[in-house]
């Protein structure tokens, strides 16, 4: 590594930032982009993409050097180790903070958790069931045995998720890690303008019968949320509290300094594990989010609580999650992508109608008159897009999140990780190594597990109303 070396990564860094205020900038001015509320990120990597050497070649309006788009490529798969690190860092740290007992929302957040995640569960199987119909039908179309993982991923997931899908393979040693990441982004956007799209019909569709409870005549999306910002500074938010004196050392220092350390730390202990345990398949983030519970763990016994404040973290974590999206879609290799168009679509349509399928008829049945659009509509949201597009929708329903949704689905989504440590590393070994029919079977399997959660939530929340019968 010389100089000369960093001075371009430097620089490479410096032109993605370009890019990132451009769709920042197109976010608050183009109609179209505040409609479909479209990150600045996939603005930005977008335009990258469409101006640079991955569609043109040597004749791009922007060729940009060959050293910045290999680096552009593999800054996502490193980036993306610190994002997934963070989510255990603060948890529990906060003592003034009453815990509301779980075994009192336990009928509500297990009914809720498996709706949810049964609706992820449906996109998991009916992508791995698309490889496997159009494999039978059309061999020659050479799909490759992981084909359909990319749907939960873009979908559910969202472009973060997505980023992170060339990381894990690459990881496995797939050879087609790079297209998978690639056709994951690909299904990212199309899920994020699709479910915000579809989802304001479905709200202005359920305005209409009546369905919804707190929905007024003022049920539209706040401007500053569409054009990205607000020149009020009255309005405009804290990035958070500042734990620790400058004078001795910066507040994000500190924070930033965790997030490397479990990422560092990460990377050694995988190196290893691949040493001590090479049937083993996890990716190096999973590895950090275990040894970021164990840095957790020792700040709590430590009483170290007021060092940490999980805003101070999101806003870094954002940061890095920007920059890694605007590289890796500046980098989709759009040539291997486009040979799987036809599959992409077929998937996308097929997940749409499946997530919807198993949410809005599910929670009409389950909540009835308890805020059931409005959970549904939740849902759709954040498994379509991302947990801003599920809140945002959520908020042309319910402006002052007034209803317990909010509360019930944050619950749900603590369960979810949880369960996750169990799930996911079995996940991750069937994707290694699996074929794609065991692949379909195992996300069967799961989807059965949550649909039982559902259930076991459904007969709780009935219970009482059965025994003052």
């Amino acid at each position: 590594m010389t100089a000369a070396v960093l001075q371009e990564m430097l620089i490479g860094t410096g032109v993605i930032g370009a890019f990132l205020l451009l769709g920042a900038f197109l976010r608050a001015k183009v109609p179209i982009f505040r409609r479909w509320l479209l990150p600045a990120s996939v603005i930005g990597g977008i335009i990258g993409l469409l101006l640079g050497p991955g569609i043109w070649g040597a004749n791009a309006p922007l060729p940009f050097p060959e050293d910045w788009t290999t680096f552009w490529a593999a800054l996502p798969v490193i980036l993306i180790v610190p994002v997934f690190s963070a989510a255990p860092l603060g948890t529990g740290l906060d003592p003034t903070k009453k815990r509301r007992r779980f075994r009192d929302m336990a009928p509500t957040v297990l009914l809720m958790t498996g709706i949810f995640a049964l609706g992820g569960s449906i996109q998991y199987i009916l992508g791995y069931g698309v490889n496997l119909a159009i494999t039978a039908v059309r061999p020659e179309t050479g799909l490759y045995r992981t084909f359909g993982y990319e749907l939960p991923q873009g979908f559910s997931g969202g472009h973060g998720s997505a980023t992170a899908l060339g990381s894990i393979l690459q990881d496995f040693g797939l050879p087609w890690w790079q297209t998978s990441q690639g056709v994951a982004l690909s299904v990212a956007t199309i899920g994020l303008i699709g479910g915000m799209l579809l989802g304001i019909l479905f709200i202005n569709r359920a305005a209409r019968k009546g369905q919804t409870q707190l929905l007024g005549h003022s049920g539209v999306i706040p401007k500053e949320t569409l054009q990205g910002y607000t020149t009020d500074i009255e309005k405009q938010k804290s990035l958070g509290r500042e734990t620790t004196a400058s004078s001795s050392i910066e507040t994000i220092t500190v924070h930033l300094t965790i997030l490397l350390i479990a990422s560092g730390l990460a990377y050694l202990l995988a190196g290893r594990m691949r040493i001590w345990a090479p049937q083993l398949y996890l990716p190096v983030w999973f590895y950090a989010l275990l040894i970021m519970y164990v840095l957790n763990f020792i700040l709590i016994k430590l009483k170290l609580h007021w060092l940490i404040d999980t805003k101070v973290k999101s806003r870094i974590t954002g940061t890095l999650s920007d920059f890694a999206i605007t590289a890796a879609i500046m980098t989709l290799p759009i040539k291997a992508i486009s040979a799987y168009a036809i599959p992409i679509a077929i998937m996308c349509v097929l997940g749409f109608v499946g997530t919807y399928l198993v949410t809005f008829p599910l929670y009409r049945r389950a909540f009835k008159d308890n805020f059931a659009f409005e959970r549904a509509i939740m849902s759709w949201g954040v498994n379509t897009g991302v947990m801003i597009t599920g809140m945002t929708l959520l908020k042309i329903t319910d402006s002052e999140y007034e209803s317990p949704v909010l509360t019930d689905f944050s619950m749900g989504f603590a369960l979810i990780s949880l369960l996750s440590l169990v799930i996911s590393p079995i996940d991750y070994n069937f994707l290694a190594r699996g074929s794609t029919g065991a692949n379909f079977l195992w996300n069967l399997g799961v989807g059965c597990f949550y649909a039982a959660i559902a259930f076991i939530g459904y007969r709780l929340s009935r219970r009482p109303a059965r025994d003052d019968a």
